[in-house]
């Protein structure tokens, strides 16, 4: 799990305020270029989690900085994961 580095201010957003930029990145995220619907933004304790599957590094790198965007101030915990594109290395054996 990655931490990104915003950090929490001292005038840190209440819960109500978190909740409201939380469905504020959800609704960036799914209305944006890349639609990503496959990122679970989560408000936890004082802080933010990102979990999912991204197709590209370069998905999850727009996916973060629009979290840091919309969440300037908070603690960002990514666990965001890239999907392996690659051909398999070896033959599949079917038995």
């Amino acid at each position: 799990m990655n931490e990104r580095s915003t950090h929490p201010t001292d005038d840190a957003p209440t819960a109500a305020n978190l909740e409201y930029r939380v469905a504020h990145l959800r609704d960036r995220l799914a209305r944006g270029d890349s639609a990503e619907l496959g990122v679970r933004v989560e408000a936890r304790g004082p802080g933010v989690l990102l979990t999912g599957t991204v197709p590209s590094a370069q998905c999850r790198d727009r996916v973060l900085a629009a979290a840091e965007e919309e969440l300037a101030g908070v603690q960002i915990h990514s666990d965001i994961l890239v999907a392996q594109t690659d051909s398999p290395d070896h033959a599949e054996e079917l038995s």
